[in-house]
């Protein structure tokens, strides 16, 4: 007796297999397609922790009207994905913003203003303050590979940025292992 294919016996895998994949998406915003409707990156990634207006200021024509919608794992994550959309609200790019080779490209002292360090990074996982700089130091949590870092961004009392540097977070030594 021979087996005939029945296609409706694939079904139940063809399911699972589209939930992993929308489940993948959700925690990697740079694979979706571009293109992409406004609804369907919602629908797959949830709403955003932010959304602003982008376009006006260097983005291109392409992108005169767009809109950002943010996704901030910040203060205990160590992720910012921006999602950028067009005028007619598909999706044009998706990328982690926290990464370290875009920060001397992106970050512009004594051009940007807070405004634009929350357009490209979101709200900080926290803000400091020291003896030697008269204005506040925004830092974000980040991560180089498997090492963890910190990026901060120093912005004065006018709310313009003056600068930005990285370093390492400071982590607890592990455990001794049990004798």
């Amino acid at each position: 007796m021979t087996s005939a294919w029945r296609p409706w016996r694939a079904l139940p895998a063809l399911v699972v297999a589209w939930t992993l994949a929308l489940a993948g998406c959700a925690s990697q915003p740079e694979k979706l397609p571009p293109g992409m409707p406004r609804a369907e990156v919602l629908q797959a990634l949830g709403q955003p922790t932010a959304i602003y207006p982008i376009g006006d200021d260097g983005g291109g024509p392409a992108m005169k009207g767009g809109q950002r919608l943010q996704y901030s794992m910040q203060p205990a994550g160590q992720r910012v994905y921006n999602v950028d959309l067009d005028a007619s609200g598909r999706l044009v790019r998706a990328e982690q913003a926290l990464n370290e080779g875009l920060f001397p490209k992106r970050i512009l002292p004594d051009r940007w203003t807070q405004e634009d360090v929350l357009r490209e990074y979101g709200r900080p996982a926290r803000i400091e303050a020291v003896h030697n700089f008269n204005g506040r130091i925004w830092v974000w949590r980040y991560a180089d590979g498997p090492i963890w870092r910190l990026l901060f961004i120093d912005i004065d009392p006018q709310g313009i940025v003056r600068g930005h540097s990285v370093g390492d977070e400071p982590m607890p030594d592990p455990p001794d292992p049990p004798r």
